[in-house]
């Protein structure tokens, strides 16, 4: 374990850009997940990674490929932000086991196996009936585990998650959810799911999108942290990391886009409605990453020791990543 202190996001997609970059850096933080696929395929990711090796000559003061936890080090040593890449969905490998590999290769370690909808490879949280992890699935797990990309069950639902759990020879991550038990939104998660996920050494990112939120837009920080010190009594603090989740910057019509992708011709509202259909806005006290400052003060006042709180908003997921390749 490292007696460093590191703080870590592992969920972010933001329109990205030098001012969002900066912000990440005045949080300090010394690694994102960035999502780079909703619903792309395989050739409109490639097209989505030449954005990104855009900002990353651009902005090479700021940001950088993230490919191991030495990364993270690395970040934490030279003041910068390693950026790591993830899927929200499985669609860039499209019916295909061999392009696991050639996402891997890309940079990609994070997948998640649904978004929402049935997948090829397993049941999301909005279908009706949860058939659970796919045979396609079930090799491309072995695949995944093979090659060193977490699986990411943030957007499934719950036999599938389970499933995923029992067939993964790693330890998986919902990267960014909160508890049911707190806020019964469809994204979030069981205390069957969030203990088994804990059994296996997995992860929870704890999720600061609105509609993930009890309250919504109006969660306290002081509900916040108090759910996060029940999950901690529940699945213990070393399971426990931040995914915010946060998407500033970009135009309603991209919260649109993600909900609807190409699978429907009718208007799918998604955790919004048709009255609360944009972007929802965040709390006051967690507008941006900066955030974190105030997750800091709120996790002490519920109880937290300082090593906790370390552990809460960035360690945990250090330690994480440093089993993703062992």
């Amino acid at each position: 374990m490292s007696a460093k202190v590191f703080k870590i996001d592992n969920l972010q997609y933001c329109n990205w850009s030098k001012e969002i970059f900066e912000i990440n850096r005045e949080a300090k933080l010394d690694a994102v997940h960035a999502t780079v696929v909703y619903h792309e395929n395989f050739s409109e990711f490639k097209k989505n990674m030449e954005i990104w090796n855009n900002h990353f000559q651009n902005y090479k003061e700021l940001i950088f490929p993230g490919k191991t936890f030495d990364d993270i080090e690395k970040a934490n040593n030279e003041n910068k932000t390693a950026i790591f890449f993830g899927f929200q969905n499985c669609s860039p490998i499209e019916d295909d086991i061999g392009l696991v590999e050639e996402v891997y290769k890309m940079g990609i370690r994070f997948m998640q196996l649904t978004y929402n909808n049935q997948s090829l490879l397993a049941t999301g949280c909005y279908e009706e009936n949860d058939s659970g992890v796919t045979r396609m699935g079930k090799e491309v797990i072995k695949e995944m585990n093979r090659l060193g990309i977490v699986v990411d069950m943030s957007h499934s639902a719950e036999k599938s998650t389970l499933d995923a759990i029992k067939i993964s020879s790693k330890p998986i991550a919902i990267t960014h959810a909160n508890p049911s038990f707190w806020f019964a939104a469809k994204r979030n998660k069981s205390n069957e799911v969030l203990k088994a996920l804990a059994d296996s050494g997995g992860m929870i990112g704890l999720s600061l999108y609105p509609h993930h939120l009890k309250d919504k837009s109006n969660c306290t920080l002081e509900s916040f942290c108090e759910m996060s010190a029940k999950t901690a009594e529940l699945i213990g603090v070393k399971h426990i990391g931040i995914g915010s989740d946060l998407c500033i910057g970009h135009p309603n019509s991209v919260v649109n886009w993600m909900r609807n992708g190409t699978w429907t011709k009718t208007k799918d509202y998604g955790e919004g409605s048709s009255t609360d259909a944009n972007f929802p806005k965040q709390p006051n006290w967690f507008e941006d990453a900066r955030g974190f400052k105030n997750l800091e003060q709120g996790l002490k006042k519920v109880g937290f020791q300082d090593t906790e709180v370390n552990d809460i908003l960035g360690n945990n997921w250090y330690n994480f990543y440093r089993g993703i390749n062992t």
